[in-house]
């Protein structure tokens, strides 16, 4: 056990390749969709501190799903759907069109908006969201077009949380948990520490965070609260205390501890701190990743003689494998739907590890990258992308991946190393 220790904390050293400050994450886009549709954002009337417009084509472009019609090309700008002359868009061919206007007064912002079909001449949807923050206000408009044209809940409006790595000389560090705005803006710092955090996660209502900390040399697993900065020790048995998962009732963790000699699963009671050990076996079972209803785990386990991943149903403590293909499969995330799972995947014969998704009721695999080395993978609320850690030159990044693989961007910070994302659960 100590050996595992060990190798915990020499990885998590090992991503620290220079000094790096609180900063917000970039977005590249590295590789889009062949089939964009044309949407066309006119700069909304009114005033606000940002560009609204501005904000809801950056979020639809990163998609990789949408090509926003360059406002400079615009042949008007109407600020209502009364306003409009469809002529002009389908000149432009121009499939989707959002107008809309900002009011303001006493801090607080309302955007008045509408989503219409240039092809149809007709309004798909119109409504009024307000705000005391523009972002928020422009990511929610965001969802709504997003929704409206493909069908799917838009994830905008949603947060992203990642570790940050700085060396202070010598053999002092300091590791950061942050959070952001799912395009990396607003970054905020939730625990700084000079011991490594690992595997932080959101509570179902993403007004809590669970985590693990070394502080004091040895791993504890902690949940925080977002508002008042309060942090509480779940865990600190002798051994490993990791991979902290919440239930999708947000009543339990689901852990990983070694108090009985190997790693096992266990689930924990937040309010009282009750265990309930969930598997027992020689083998190392780790990386627990809920059900979407609660009835079961699926976790990593070495008994088959190499890494892969088994689900055990709670209520028969069955526990079946649930990966085949590949020599290495860990680190899994079911979907929000419970139809796939998210992992980390390493063929036969090959070096690389990379982010696979496998369908549950086909078996079937397939590869969404081909870096050399990524890593803890985390899925968007509706499904659509997963965040994952990634190595860029001699830096770790976070990169994003739709889920078919057809869309790529990187999201960097300005400086130093960026590791174990985690996408929040919708925010309204």
């Amino acid at each position: 056990m100590k050996k595992i220790l060990s190798t915990m904390l020499t990885l998590l050293l090992a991503m620290v390749y220079g000094q790096q400050a609180l900063a917000e994450l970039t977005i590249e886009i590295t590789q889009g969709s062949d089939s964009s549709v044309s949407v066309a954002v006119v700069p909304f009337g009114g005033s606000s501190p940002e560009d609204v417009a501005s904000i809801i084509n950056s979020d639809l472009k990163r998609t990789g799903q949408f090509d926003p019609f360059d406002p400079n090309n615009m042949l008007s700008m109407p600020h209502t759907e009364n306003d409009v002359v469809y002529a002009d868009w389908r000149k432009s061919d121009v499939e989707y069109l959002v107008v809309g206007n900002i009011n303001s007064g006493g801090g607080r912002y309302e955007a008045n908006y509408s989503i219409l079909d240039v092809v149809r001449q007709q309004s798909l949807a119109s409504g009024k969201i307000a705000s005391t923050n523009v972002r928020k206000l422009a990511h929610r408009i965001s969802d709504q077009v997003y929704e409206k044209i493909t069908g799917i809940r838009g994830a905008f409006d949603t947060k992203i949380m990642y570790v940050t790595a700085e060396r202070l000389g010598g053999q002092r560090s300091r590791y950061q948990l942050n959070y952001a705005d799912a395009d990396g803006y607003n970054a905020r710092a939730i625990f700084t520490s000079s011991e490594p955090i690992l595997s932080p996660t959101w509570s179902p209502d993403n007004k809590k965070v669970a985590y693990v900390s070394f502080k004091g040399g040895r791993p504890g697993i902690y949940i925080q609260d977002l508002a008042t900065g309060k942090q509480r020790r779940i865990t600190n048995y002798k051994g490993l205390n990791s991979s902290p998962a919440w239930s999708p009732d947000g009543r339990q963790l689901a852990v990983v501890l070694s108090k009985g000699g190997n790693p096992d699963i266990y689930l924990v009671d937040v309010n009282s701190g009750a265990l309930r050990q969930i598997t027992k076996h020689f083998g190392i079972d780790t990386e627990p990743s809920w059900m979407p209803d609660g009835s079961a785990i699926v976790f990593t386990s070495n008994r088959g003689g190499s890494p892969q991943i088994y689900k055990t149903t709670l209520a028969t403590g069955k526990t079946e494998r649930v990966t085949f293909e590949g020599k290495y499969n860990a680190r899994a995330r079911v979907f929000p739907d419970g139809k796939q799972i998210a992992m980390v995947h390493k063929g036969q014969g090959v070096a690389q590890f990379n982010i696979a998704v496998l369908e549950l009721e086909t078996g079937r695999m397939r590869l969404l990258t081909s870096t050399s080395l990524d890593e803890s993978p985390s899925v968007a609320p509706n499904g659509t992308m997963l965040l994952y850690g990634a190595m860029q030159g001699q830096r770790g990044v976070l990169s994003a991946v739709s889920a078919d693989g057809a869309v790529k961007l990187n999201l960097p910070s300005k400086q130093g190393d960026v590791r174990e994302p985690a996408w929040s659960n919708f925010t309204y």
